[in-house]
């Protein structure tokens, strides 16, 4: 499965957040380690979802960039 992340410049460190898992967040230094952490937030909260017999949402966020022509 392939989910849309989000990672966004915050003052002195990067979040992340996952729209098809809501509470799925995470941060770093860096762009490389934000990217890490946020790849094991997923795999920990899928599994929690697992044992806790949630079922797992299906990703359906999409992501696009718009260019703007000025």
């Amino acid at each position: 499965m392939k989910y849309a992340v989000v990672i966004e410049k915050a003052e002195g460190n990067y979040s992340a957040y996952v729209p098809d898992l809501p509470g799925c967040v995470a941060t770093g230094g860096t762009l490389q380690e934000v990217e890490s952490e946020i790849r094991e937030a997923i795999a920990f909260h899928i599994e929690g979802m697992r044992e806790d017999g949630l079922a797992i949402p299906e990703p359906t966020s999409k992501v696009e960039y718009i260019e703007l022509v000025a």
